[in-house]
């Protein structure tokens, strides 16, 4: 594939969609120009022909042993690695971001890929269980082995801030996938064409592999429309998204709507406190300040993680630090962030944390799709009392809230809603300080970042990305790393099960 044959339909299992009815363009925020190809909504027929693919598939997906997902991941992996001159050519004139970063999250979606390709090699993630059973006990003990297994066909709404690793092929669909779950991806409108790239590569291994049809196909159309009717559709059993609390929220209400409702895995909104206890400041001011300019302002300050709150005790130090951030920050250019609809909800959003903020710190622009950071402030009582002041800025500024002392933190902590991360800046004398916080900040996170920031989200075992809401729809789980893969099995009990009936992964060896 090259930038001149895009079709720009949908992907139905291996056939692609129709080129009538709706279309739309993708623009290039840096310019503002209209890129020269557009994509089509698919049509009902198409999207029930979708459904009815990833429904036939199921049983033998979900059969499937587990090293052969586990090849099909890879082998994705690799094929996208292959597109990588193509990828970072259209990602960035979809998004405006620079080449750098389009490589960097090529690299990691394809990690991520391989990442469950071991997990699943592993089979630890089955969590298989088995209870041997004795007819000497009264009442005799039946023989119970259980394991986990895939929920059913999967419905992932691509991100608009992750052209590549929240969106066709990240994390939602590496999980689903290793979970034996169908895909049917619903294509973000903000990087439709780098969507067309990657189902390619997704279908077509498919296919090469030899596996049944309706494994993977993507939907072009509005999410009021065709996202509605995918998670109200009774064949879809789960729902994975990354976007706007709005959106979540939109998705859940559809979700219980159904007759038989169904899970919807939304990572949402978050502040990100920051917590800069006295001798943190007192000790690491530059190096504060270095971290944070860099991390609110890190892909326009369009990360789920970016560090918006910072909550630290008035005084000299804390003067000092503000003053080396806005330094920082005046150094930063006007960047275009992904679109100039985002632009403008980032202004309102300013807007309305400006109204009820004490100062402005550092007075940053948005003009078009261009943005340069803001910095507010605002004294800890006033947040405690304003829940508007709890409004997520999604891109470059942050909100500095102003204790009397850090003894007020656990205050400013309880009014906090849930959370992605939490961050604490401390030294070894400020550990009585941090030990009488840190319990209450960790029922609000989903992760507790020590001097650092909580931009970066690193694909593992450990990581936790989720978080009581809004943060995410549901704290029992994360969307990044291993235990991403949970959202999309069940565990399911076999009784006194024949040997040969039983789930390969069930029997003995």
């Amino acid at each position: 594939m090259n930038a001149t044959n895009f079709h720009g339909t949908s992907f139905i299992g291996y056939q692609r969609g129709a080129q009538h009815g709706k279309s739309q363009q993708a623009f290039n925020p840096a310019t503002g120009q209209a890129l020269p190809w557009q994509y089509f909504h698919c049509s009902d027929t198409e999207r029930e022909k979708a459904l009815a693919l990833a429904d036939a598939a199921f049983i033998p997906f979900q059969n499937s042993r587990p090293e052969q997902r586990a090849e099909l991941l890879e082998a994705i992996a690799n094929n996208l690695a292959a597109q990588e001159s193509l990828i970072i050519d259209i990602a960035t004139q979809e998004t405006g971001l620079p080449s750098v970063r389009i490589k960097n999250e090529l690299a990691r979606t394809c990690f991520q890929l391989r990442h469950f390709a071991t997990l699943i090699r592993e089979g630890k993630c089955f969590d298989k269980r088995i209870d041997a059973a004795d007819n000497a006990r009264t009442p005799p003990k039946p023989e119970l082995r259980a394991v986990k297994l895939a929920v059913g066909p999967v419905t992932v709404f691509g991100a608009s801030n992750f052209p590549l690793a929240f969106s066709v092929a990240g994390g939602d669909t590496a999980s689903a996938l290793a979970a034996g779950c169908p895909v049917i991806v619903k294509a973000h409108s903000l990087h439709p064409f780098t969507a067309e790239i990657v189902a390619g590569v997704i279908s077509a291994t498919l296919k090469q592999q030899g596996w049944p049809e309706g494994v993977f196909s993507m939907l072009y159309g509005a999410g009021t429309e065709t996202g509605k009717a995918l998670v109200q559709d009774a064949r879809i059993k789960a729902v994975g998204f990354t976007g706007s609390e709005s959106g979540g929220r939109a998705l859940q209400r559809y979700a219980s709507e159904r007759q038989h409702p169904i899970p919807v895995f939304a990572e949402m909104s978050s502040l990100n406190p920051v917590f800069l206890f006295p001798h943190a400041l007192d000790e690491l001011s530059d190096e504060i300040a270095g971290a944070l300019a860099a991390s609110i302002c890190n892909g326009v300050g369009q990360f789920c993680t970016k560090p918006g709150l910072l909550i630290a005790p008035r005084g000299v130090a804390l003067d000092r630090c503000l003053e080396k951030l806005n330094a920082l920050l005046t150094a930063q250019q006007p960047a275009p962030m992904l679109s100039q609809q985002g632009a403008k909800h980032f202004a309102t959003a300013i807007t309305a944390v400006k109204a009820h903020a004490n100062t402005v710190t550092h007075e940053g622009k948005v003009e078009a799709a261009y943005a340069s950071p803001f910095l507010l402030t605002v004294d800890a009582q006033a947040f405690m009392k304003r829940p508007e002041l709890q409004t997520e800025m999604f891109g470059p500024a942050a909100l500095v809230i102003v204790a009397d002392h850090e003894t007020q933190f656990g205050d400013i902590s309880n009014v906090l809603n849930g959370q992605l991360t939490a961050t604490v800046w401390q030294t070894e004398h400020d550990a009585e300080a941090v030990a009488n916080l840190l319990p209450r900040i960790q029922n609000n996170a989903g992760r507790i970042v020590f001097n650092g920031v909580p931009t970066g989200v690193e694909v593992s075992h450990a990581m936790v990305h989720g978080g009581p809401s809004p943060a995410t729809s549901d704290a029992r789980f994360t969307s990044v790393g291993a235990m991403a893969i949970d959202r999309f099995l069940r565990p399911v009990c076999f009784q006194n099960t024949p040997t040969h009936l039983l789930p390969e992964i069930l029997r003995d060896k």
